[in-house]
């Protein structure tokens, strides 16, 4: 259940920045946010790639590796869109709205983590 609660740090974080950059509008620098998605991307596809056969097969903590691998990888495919938006529009929406949309993504897994631990607790005191 701890890890749930981790997986939702990164959704907290995400929100502070949309509200900050919502605060400010300040767009960010297109070419280096894709490039350091793309980077970023290669490593979590791969991470992802390694876990998924285990994902259903080893519990929460199986569940929540797959799941933060899995997420930073859809997360990092959001990023270099929002670059290539950005080098368009010149606007910081792009970035708001992918952040946002990260936040809910971890939010969501976390919720799952939460829900797969409670029912391995409930079928240990089984």
């Amino acid at each position: 259940m701890v890890l749930a609660g981790l997986l939702l740090w990164p959704a907290l974080a995400t929100l502070w920045m949309a509200w900050h950059k919502f605060t400010t509008l300040t767009p960010p620098e297109p070419l280096w946010l894709s490039l350091t998605g793309l980077g970023a991307l290669a490593i979590n596809f791969t991470c992802a790639m390694l876990l998924a056969r285990f994902r259903n097969s080893g519990g929460s903590l199986t569940k929540a590796a797959f799941l933060s691998a899995r997420n930073d990888a859809l997360a990092n495919l959001g990023i270099i869109a929002t670059g290539l938006f950005t080098f368009v529009s010149s606007s910081a929406w792009p970035d708001i709205l992918v952040g946002l949309a990260i936040a809910a993504m971890n939010a969501t897994a976390a919720h799952e983590v939460w829900e797969t631990s409670r029912r391995e607790k409930l079928e240990a005191e089984a």
